[in-house]
Formats: C-alpha cells, structure tokens, sequence
C-alpha cells in the first residue's frame, strides 16, 4: 500500500512539474516559482517587484527579495504541500500576513511598523509543511525567521 501511494504521489508529481513550469528570474517584476520533488532558489533584484505566487509540493523554495524594489499593490501568494518556503525580505518593508498553517507551521517575523513603509502582502497555507518569511535586523547577519 505504501508503494502504490509513492507510486501515485510520483506519477502525479512528474504531471504537476509539465504543467506547472516556474516563471520568472532574477530581474522579473512578476514570478510564479513552481518546486515539486525539487528545490528553487532565487535572488531577486526587480526593480519594481509585484509579487506572483510560490508552489511547493514535497520541494523547497529559498526567495531573497532584500535587493527587489516593492511596488505599490504587491501580493504574494504561498503555498506548500509536505514542503517548504523560505522568504527573506529587507527590512524596510512592512508585511501584512494571511499565512496559516494546517499540521505545519508559518513564521512571520515582522519588518518596519511604518504605515507609510512599502506593504508585500502575503497569503497562502502550509499543509504539513512550513513557511517562514522574515526582515533582517539591523544588528545581525541572519533574519530572525533563520536564526537558529
């Protein structure tokens, strides 16, 4: 029975990977980062980052946003199946977080409090999985969401 779930989980997952390709790279304004049975990591540097959508199924996904440049109205949508996204932001930035999490775990550490601060507002799920999107401080080398 086991085998015939792996089976099925593989067989499916190869569909999802045809179907779902990842857009987007360095310079992008707009990504749509797709990671089933694998791992994406990327460092974005758009000059005027809009956001898009990041999938990840038994995968990861590592998206360093602290050299994008947030334009107004940003929205990213998160979502991770037996997986993981990590999300570094600057911070500057302030985040407006509807993340949740059902037999996994979302860590959302805050940037600026400023209401006039550019707002990437995220959300999405982790179902049996994790999420973690976090500011670095002034004072330390990692985010806080990545100290260990």
């Amino acid at each position: 029975m086991t085998v015939g779930a792996f089976a099925g989980f593989a067989a499916t997952a190869a569909v999802a990977k045809r179907a779902l390709p990842s857009r987007g790279g360095e310079e992008s304004d707009e990504l749509a980062l797709v990671a089933v049975f694998d791992g994406i990591e990327l460092k974005s540097r758009s000059s005027s980052f809009r956001g898009g959508s990041a999938f990840s199924w038994f995968g990861g996904i590592s998206l360093d946003l602290r050299e994008a440049t947030l334009a107004p109205d940003a929205h990213l949508s998160v979502n991770t199946l037996f997986g993981g996204i990590a999300i570094r932001v600057p911070p500057s930035w302030r985040l407006d977080s509807e993340l949740g999490a059902f037999a996994g775990g979302v860590d959302v550490s805050p940037g600026a409090e400023s209401p006039g601060a550019p707002t990437l507002r995220l959300e999405g799920r982790a179902l049996c999985g994790g999420i973690a999107v976090g500011a670095r401080n002034p004072n330390d080398d990692e985010p806080e969401a990545f100290a260990t």
